[in-house]
C-alpha cells in the first residue's frame, strides 16, 4: 500500500480517534489520577494519597464502604430483575412482529422503537403522570372502577416494579430491532429442513432459532448488562432512591459522594471500580456463552 493510501486511511479515522482521546480516554485516564488523590471539590490542593480512597471503600465500618456496596447491591438488585426481560422480551417481540403480514410490520416497529428515542426527562414525565400515588391516570382508573390505589413510586415492591416496567416500555425497541435483523438472517432452508424433520415450532425454535441468533444474543445479553449497571436516570427522576434507600442505585451515590459531600477523590475511586467489575462481568458472560457454544 502507498503511503499516500495509508495517509488517506490515516485521515478518515482520525476525527474517530481525536474524540475518542478526548472525550472518552482522557477523562478515564484523569479519573483515575484524580481516585489517587485527596480531591476535595472546593480545595485548591489536592494531596497524593495512592490507594487510599480505594482501602476506605473496602475497608469495613466506613462510610465510603456502607456508601458503594449499598449502592452496589441495589444496583445488582435491577441488573438481575431487568437483563433477562430485556433480552426475552425484546426476542419474544421481534418474532412476533417478525409473524406479523408486512404491510403492518414497518408500523408495530416504529410503534415499539419510537420511545427509544425519548430522553431521561421526558421519559420520566411520562411515567410520573401515569404512576403518581395521588393523581395518576392508572390510580385514577383504578379509582374509577373501585379499586384502591397502588404507590407505584413510593412502596416495595412496586417501586422496583415501576422502575423495571418504565425501563422496559424505554428500551426494549432497541434490542427488538436487533433480534429482528439476526431473525432475518436465519436461513429459511433450516426451518424447512426442521419441518420435514416432523419439528415444530419450539423445536424449531431451540435447534435452529437460538443457535443461529448466538452471537445477537451475546451481544444483547452484554450490552444490556452494562446499561443496567449504568442505572441512574430511572430511579433519580422517578423514586429519587426512595422508599428510603431501596432503589438508590450506585450512581446515585457515586454523584452524591461527588457533588454533595465534595469528595470527588473518592467518587472516582468508586466509579473506577464500578468499571472493572462490568468488565469482569462483560468478559464472565462472554466466555460462559462461547464455552457453551463450543461444547
Amino acid at each position: 500500500m502507498k503511503w499516500t493510501s495509508r495517509l488517506t486511511s490515516f485521515l478518515f479515522v482520525l476525527p474517530y480517534l481525536a474524540c475518542f482521546g478526548l472525550f472518552l480516554l482522557f477523562p478515564i485516564l484523569y479519573g483515575v489520577v484524580i481516585s489517587l488523590q485527596d480531591f476535595e471539590l472546593l480545595s485548591s490542593e489536592h494531596a497524593f494519597v495512592g490507594l487510599d480512597n480505594y482501602v476506605s471503600i473496602f475497608t469495613p465500618g466506613t462510610y465510603e464502604n456502607s456508601l458503594f456496596f449499598r449502592g452496589l447491591w441495589t444496583t445488582a438488585q435491577f441488573v438481575l430483575y431487568s437483563v433477562p426481560l430485556l433480552i426475552f422480551v425484546a426476542l419474544a417481540l421481534a418474532m412476533l412482529l417478525n409473524a406479523l403480514p408486512a404491510r403492518v410490520r414497518g408500523l408495530f416497529r416504529t410503534f415499539y422503537f419510537l420511545p427509544y428515542a425519548l430522553s431521561a426527562s421526558v421519559m420520566a414525565v411520562i411515567w410520573l403522570m401515569m404512576l403518581d400515588t395521588n393523581a395518576g391516570f392508572i390510580n385514577s382508573l383504578f379509582a374509577r372502577l373501585g379499586f384502591a390505589g397502588i404507590p407505584w413510586l413510593t412502596d416495595t415492591p412496586w417501586a422496583w416494579v415501576s422502575l423495571i416496567g418504565a425501563t422496559i416500555w424505554w428500551t426494549i425497541g432497541f434490542n427488538m430491532i436487533i433480534f429482528i435483523n439476526a431473525l432475518n438472517e436465519v436461513p429459511e432452508e433450516q426451518y424447512e429442513a426442521a419441518s420435514i424433520d416432523g419439528a415444530g415450532a419450539w423445536s424449531k425454535f431451540v435447534s435452529v432459532t437460538l443457535p443461529t441468533i448466538r452471537p445477537v444474543l451475546l451481544f444483547v445479553m452484554i450490552t444490556s448488562t452494562i446499561a443496567s449497571f449504568n442505572i441512574y436516570a430511572q430511579p433519580f427522576l422517578l423514586t429519587r432512591g426512595g422508599p428510603g434507600d431501596t432503589t438508590r442505585v450506585l450512581l446515585i451515590n457515586v454523584l452524591d459522594q461527588a457533588f454533595a459531600r465534595k469528595d470527588v477523590g473518592s467518587a472516582s475511586a468508586m466509579a473506577i471500580l464500578m468499571a472493572l467489575l462490568i468488565m469482569a462481568v462483560s468478559v464472565v458472560q462472554f466466555k460462559l456463552t462461547n464455552r457453551k457454544e463450543k461444547a
